[in-house]
């Protein structure tokens, strides 16, 4: 199960509206070994593209020694879907390489009736997809 606060939610969905028509990415970083999403750190698509997203590999490794000096870890890896469901792609399956993060997808198309932004959470690990159930509280 994921447990993020609303403030989380509302600047996840805010980064994604932002970017559309283009997929928008970023990272929730928490204390190491907390699993308590609390940084929010939206990244630039380097792809930009409205079917794909990519993490530019300079941001990234600047991100990741940045957590590294701070003790943290990612735990939420966030990234849009602008025409389909907020469910990982074959291709964000194949790039998951974070097995103790939560995935989150936000859909900004009304794919299935559910709303022009679902909110959806999931680990993969191994290319295993197991959706989880997202708890949003006011403050941990």
């Amino acid at each position: 199960m994921l447990t993020l606060t609303q403030a989380l939610v509302d600047q996840i969905v805010a980064h994604a509206r932002q970017d559309h028509p283009d997929e928008a990415c970023g990272v929730v970083a928490g204390p190491a070994g907390s699993g308590r999403p609390e940084r929010f750190i939206p990244m630039l698509n380097a792809a930009r593209s409205p079917t794909f997203y990519e993490f530019d590999s300079g941001d990234l490794l600047k991100l990741y020694r940045e957590m590294d000096d701070r003790d943290e870890e990612p735990v939420i890896i966030y990234h849009s879907h602008t025409a389909t469901e907020a469910y990982p792609s074959r291709t964000d399956i194949s790039y998951a390489n974070e097995p103790g993060a939560h995935y989150v997808l936000v859909s900004t198309a009304d794919a299935d009736d559910a709303g022009p932004f679902q909110f959806r959470s999931y680990r993969i690990v191994e290319g295993e997809v197991t959706e989880e159930e997202v708890t949003v509280v006011d403050a941990y």
